[in-house]
């Protein structure tokens, strides 16, 4: 086996989590009130219970292989030639979405934190540290969210405290003015981001004790990540108004700027960029780890930390040229990514499942 570190369901839930916020509370609460308005809220509570039907997809299809990750029972499925495309497939969704939470981090600080530093120098600095995670391999990335994991929650309870009192109820009315298909066509956002995107866990089966239990530590995590995309929605509407909120690409740390307890507690908003850099930080090292594993059973290699420097240079290129600029992206993820995360996310994994069931092949 690649890989020799085992975690348990309680860090699998803490990554999970971890994971689901990632990128997700600064970028999506946009995306969900450009189309759906003040009714953006319904909109992710619509796509968090979907998100959980995904959750469980994923723990049927991972629990009837419990010691193969998602690669290797793609080709025990689909047989050799079929399943190595498939599991290529499957690593190049893995590397490109670590390329695009990278380039993440890069637009947030080269446009609201540190607009005068080059995007190079931030994506290299963030590569860095996430090339030390994955080279010390899953166990210690488990561990380390088990540490940080009451640091974020604390700040969040922060930022929702203090946001109460500067919350406008008349601002979600009139509520379902937009119509059932404007809410579920935005929840197509908090669906491809992150829920679809939790095909990466399928490569974690097989290290993690007693994974035939999984799925409650699973379903655990995304119910807690999905908790706090919604509240955190709501909080945009609530204080924003789904106008201004649609129309910043983070409206979440603008959220945060609205904090103001008489005058000594005010423009906190780097709580939201705390959280947030502690999050997108597992969810790229998820990625990038999952990438890097799946390369290195692909082609039967011993380990995979030899690909790790030189997939990370190229994840560093391929983060500047994946799309040209912020706005692209708004478009991009609205408008592409849903459709695109949809085959790795739902029709690969029911391709797989139904093959399986048909094949009668399960170990």
């Amino acid at each position: 086996m690649i890989e020799k570190g085992k975690i348990n369901r309680r860090q699998f839930a803490i990554l999970t989590m971890l994971f689901s916020l990632g990128s997700t509370i600064l970028i999506v609460p946009s995306a969900l009130t450009a189309v759906s308005k003040q009714d953006g809220w319904i909109s992710a509570i619509v796509g968090v219970l979907l998100g959980m039907l995904l959750i469980g997809l994923y723990t049927v299809l991972g629990s009837r292989y419990p010691k193969q990750s998602l690669v290797q029972y793609s080709e025990t499925i689909l047989g050799a030639w079929l399943g190595k495309i498939v599991a290529l497939l499957f690593f190049s969704f893995f590397f490109l979405l670590s390329s695009l939470v990278l380039r993440n981090v890069g637009d947030f600080i080269t446009t609201i934190v540190m607009p005068e530093t080059p995007i190079q120098i931030v994506h290299w600095i963030f590569v860095f540290a996430v090339l030390m995670a994955v080279s010390l391999g899953l166990e210690v990335i488990a561990r380390s969210s088990e540490i940080f994991l009451p640091w974020v929650v604390f700040l969040l309870l922060i930022l929702i405290v203090f946001l109460v009192p500067q919350i406008q109820f008349d601002r979600i009315q009139p509520v379902f003015e937009s119509g059932t298909k404007a809410i579920l066509h935005s929840s197509l956002s908090i669906i491809s981001i992150p829920y679809l995107e939790l095909t990466v866990f399928l490569m974690l089966y097989p290290y993690v004790n007693h994974p035939e239990k999984i799925g409650s530590a699973y379903l655990k995590g995304g119910v807690l990540g999905g908790l706090v995309i919604i509240i955190v929605t709501m909080l945009c509407v609530f204080v924003l108004g789904w106008d201004f909120t649609s129309r910043h690409t983070f409206p979440s740390y603008t959220l945060a700027k609205k904090i103001q307890v008489g005058e000594f507690l005010q423009r906190i908003e780097v709580l939201v960029a705390v959280i947030w850099f502690l999050t997108i930080f597992f969810k790229l090292a998820l990625c990038f780890y999952a990438a890097m594993l799946g390369l290195a059973q692909l082609f039967r290699l011993s380990s995979y930390r030899p690909l790790i420097v030189p997939c990370g240079i190229l994840l560093a290129v391929l983060s500047i040229i994946v799309y040209p600029n912020i706005v692209y992206f708004r478009v991009f993820a609205s408008e592409i990514w849903p459709f695109y995360s949809l085959t790795f996310g739902f029709f690969f994994p029911v391709l797989l499942l139904v093959v399986s069931l048909f094949r009668g092949t399960a170990k």
